[in-house]
């Protein structure tokens, strides 16, 4: 990639990255269209359409997913996909709602059994011009085990790349359990699934995985876990129709005996692809940018940012080729707030700007950052004493 020189690899280094000139954000509050007891926000955008689903929790103990679409820089009439009674709603495993070519792809996490993390993961799937198919199976191994934190994306012909972690392996036999894994598919719009692999035998237990379409092909990116328990962020690529084996991203050596719930997001643009994760390692929390030219193949040095207050719950979007913009949430004193840095794959960093004031605990769950037009998107859990509830912002791209 242009620009990229050993100067710059040791001006990274020694995490002295230029700050680009500070501008002063325009953050416009946009009228939420959840209700009262909702949470669990997931923004997404493609081909121009952005959409926001979430679920809410009614008091006879059932909870709906729902959606809208984002058009004339308003949330339109929200759309019911699905509702139960006997769902897993988790505040760092969360239900999405994806779009590709007027087709919708959903998913909800359903109980399989009494045990708190025995669920599985059903897909809710609309073909263009046709009704919603509810509450298909993505996996069938039947054991009540875990099964969540997926991303799924736009893909060929109007299908969608599906990643997840599977616990069918944690089954306890003989007093022992197997290791969480993940695992990949592709699902078409009518629900067929093909192309189901296996991706890494051994990953952390609960942390949020990341995908991106490159260039060369899909690639997954998740917290790993080694046998000594280093749980640093490696890449699988798919190229010419194999998975790679699993590499680290970097090195981080964050050895901790549990699982952090903080997992990586990826973006890519051709075979430009930025991976963005939080670390503790070395008790020193902060967020990490590493761009790549090769679609993963290798990483420049990473970006640090955010102080020893950072919690981490990142995301990511391209602003445009060599340009992302990184969210995560980092405390101040008593309060929260959630913020941005923009990055430069020449390893530039603006100064850190507050979206929001954000509620720390897990019941504002993980914040959402999506790139719709001239203005960025941002949608979080807003909790009270009596409620919690979605609550969305937009900030012009120009004042970045």
């Amino acid at each position: 990639m242009k620009g990229w020189c050993s100067v710059m690899v040791m001006v990274l280094n020694l995490s002295c990255a230029e700050e680009i000139h500070e501008k002063k954000l325009e953050v416009t509050p946009i009228e939420s269209p959840c209700g009262e007891h909702s949470s669990l926000p997931y923004l997404f955008s493609n081909s121009g359409k952005t959409s926001l689903s979430w679920v809410e929790e009614q008091k006879d103990g059932r909870t709906f997913f729902r959606y809208a679409e984002f058009q004339d820089g308003t949330w339109q009439k929200p759309y019911d996909i699905a509702n139960g009674t006997d769902w897993f709603v988790n505040w760092a495993d969360f239900p999405a709602f994806v779009e590709n070519e007027g087709n919708f792809f959903s998913h909800i996490l359903k109980k399989s059994a009494e045990d708190t993390y025995s669920y599985d993961i059903k897909m809710n799937l609309k073909p263009k011009g046709m009704d919603w198919q509810i509450g298909l199976p993505l996996h069938d191994d039947g054991t009540p085990t875990e099964h969540g934190f997926v991303t799924a994306l736009p893909y060929h012909n109007a299908s969608f790349f599906v990643t997840w972690l599977d616990g069918r392996n944690t089954v306890e036999k003989e007093g022992q359990r197997g290791p969480m894994s993940i695992r990949a598919a592709v699902v078409a719009s009518d629900g067929t699934i093909t192309n189901e692999n296996l991706l890494d035998p051994r990953t952390c237990d609960c942390c949020q995985t990341g995908a991106a379409i490159t260039a060369n092909g899909p690639i997954v990116v998740y917290r790993d876990r080694s046998e000594d328990e280093v749980r640093d962020i490696s890449i699988v690529r798919k190229l010419n129709g194999k998975w790679t084996a699993p590499k680290s991203v970097y090195h981080d050596n964050w050895k901790i005996n549990g699982c952090p719930v903080n997992g990586p997001k990826a973006v890519a643009l051709g075979n430009t692809l930025a991976v963005a994760w939080f670390t503790e390692a070395g008790k020193r929390p902060t967020v990490k940018l590493a761009f790549s030219d090769n679609g993963g193949n290798t990483f420049q040095e990473p970006i640090s940012m955010g102080t020893s207050s950072v919690i981490g719950r990142v995301d990511a979007v391209l602003l445009d080729a060599q340009t992302v913009l990184v969210s995560y949430v980092e405390r101040e004193g008593e309060k929260a707030y959630l913020k941005v840095v923009k990055a430069t794959a020449e390893g530039r960093l603006s100064p850190p700007e507050t979206i929001t004031e954000i509620n720390s605990s897990r019941q504002s769950g993980f914040p959402q950052m999506e790139h719709s037009g001239k203005s960025v998107l941002f949608a979080w859990t807003e909790v009270s004493e009596t409620m919690t509830q979605v609550k969305t912002v937009s900030v012009l791209t120009k004042s970045l």
